[in-house]
């Protein structure tokens, strides 16, 4: 049985994918969200700023692994923010627990909405992608294992890498992707057309198919990970829900990872706790590999 992507009326449906009203104080958890992404840059040496593009939001950081585990494993993370908000500077809290584990962890930056199209933000991190693998190997990554995690938006844009109908424009393997983690995503962008969000989505529907990972998967794809809170919205929810079962029917290689006690916001800190279940499960994808 399909789940609700659509919900009753649009109200209602405005309701579901309204990330900012579902939790009590939004700006704090912004603040701890920050805070922790400031502890884990003072606990890592990073490169930062590298330009993967000519765009101005056209950059990367990076946070290599222990000097002894190099050539690392890369963990990249695509910062959400519905498309128009945050920044990598305040989304890489994880960096201090993957690079304790090994695993070398980048950050992309990428334009933000309206200022660029969605269509265009997919080209960005698919070509941040392309130089990682191009250039990776001189910042001690060893770019056969290459790992994809994205948060909200993120889980969108790593949805959109986790198609197979891109590499072959950027000159990259077909495999060049060897896990993809999605976090609290939308993966049919098709039911926000009709609410606030395409304020600055700016898609009719058909548009949105051509840019929803539900509708573009793979024939082939490397492992996926998915989680969502369980203090999140039914629509967020849902979409997580769907795009699992969307992926099992496919006979593709999905887990769900379970959880009970995440908000939309506070999820991905989970990331930079060692001892949660989604680090743990992140981890052995990449060491499984």
């Amino acid at each position: 049985m399909p789940f609700d992507l659509t919900f009753a009326d649009l109200a209602e449906r405005a309701v579901q994918y309204n990330a900012r009203a579902s939790v009590s104080d939004f700006d704090a958890e912004m603040a701890i969200y920050a805070s922790l992404a400031r502890d884990s840059r003072e606990r890592c040496a990073g490169i930062l700023d590298l330009r993967y593009g000519m765009g101005q939001a056209e950059r990367i950081d990076i946070f290599p692994g222990v000097a002894a585990a190099r050539p690392a494993p890369l963990f990249v993370f695509i910062h959400g923010g519905y498309w128009r908000s945050q920044r990598k500077e305040d989304a890489c809290s994880m960096a201090a627990a993957f690079t304790a584990a090994g695993v070398a962890v980048a950050m992309i930056e990428y334009t933000l909405l309206p200022e660029a199209t969605l269509a265009e933000v997919v080209r960005e991190v698919r070509s941040a992608i392309a130089w990682l693998y191009q250039h990776g190997g001189a910042y001690g990554i060893d770019t056969q294992r290459i790992y994809i995690c994205g948060s909200s938006a993120g889980a969108h844009l790593a949805g959109m890498l986790y198609a197979d109908d891109w590499q072959r424009r950027f000159n990259v393997p077909q495999d060049l992707i060897k896990g993809v983690v999605g976090l609290s995503g939308l993966y049919d962008i098709r039911p926000l057309c009709e609410i606030g969000v395409n304020e600055w989505l700016r898609l009719y529907p058909d548009q949105a198919a051509l840019l929803s990972p539900a509708l573009c998967l793979p024939n082939m794809a490397p492992p996926l990970l998915l989680t969502v809170g369980g203090l999140e919205t039914t629509g967020f929810r849902n979409q997580t829900l769907q795009f699992h079962e969307d992926v099992s029917r496919r006979g593709l290689p999905v887990t769900l990872v379970p959880n009970t006690h995440s908000n939309h916001f506070n999820l991905v800190n989970e990331l930079a706790e060692p001892e949660s279940a989604l680090f743990q499960a992140v981890l052995r994808m990449i060491r499984g590999a």
